[in-house]
C-alpha cells in the first residue's frame, strides 16, 4: 500500500525558512517522480517543484525559483522541500504527489498518490 506523508510545516514569520519533508512507503517505482503543491484559502491548488528520483533532476515553479528546492534520498525514502525566505503569498497547505513523469507533475495530470498535506502558515 503506497502511502505518502508529509511534515514539516508550521507558523513562520515573512522571511524565515522551512523544511518540508516527505517520507514514502510502499512504492519503489510508482514514487520514482515526485512533487510538491500547495493550495491556498480560495485558491486552486498550484504546482510547486518536482523531482526525479534516479537522477535528481528538479523542476521548480517561477514562483519559488531561487527561495525553494526540492531533493531526496533514497535511503530514508524521503522527499524533502527546503524553503527560504518564506513571503505571506506562499502559505497555504503543501501536499506531496507521485507521478509517471516530471511533465505531468508539472502539469497537475495523472497523479495516482498524494500525501494528506502540511499546513505552512507565513505571517507578515
Amino acid at each position: 500500500q503506497v502511502q505518502l506523508v508529509e511534515s514539516g510545516g508550521g507558523s513562520v514569520g515573512t522571511g524565515e525558512n522551512l523544511r518540508l519533508s516527505c517520507v514514502t512507503s510502499g512504492c519503489a517505482y510508482t514514487c520514482n517522480y515526485m512533487g510538491w503543491f500547495r493550495q491556498a484559502p480560495g485558491k486552486e491548488r498550484e504546482w510547486v517543484a518536482a523531482i526525479y528520483r534516479g537522477s535528481g533532476i528538479a523542476l521548480h515553479a517561477d514562483s519559488v525559483k531561487g527561495r525553494f528546492t526540492i531533493s531526496h534520498d533514497n535511503a530514508v525514502n524521503t522527499v524533502y522541500l527546503q524553503m527560504n525566505s518564506l513571503k505571506p503569498e506562499d502559505t497555504g497547505i503543501y501536499y506531496c504527489a507521485a507521478g509517471p513523469s516530471l511533465n505531468a507533475i508539472r502539469a497537475g495530470r495523472d497523479l495516482n498518490y498524494w500525501g494528506r498535506g502540511t499546513q505552512v502558515t507565513v505571517s507578515s
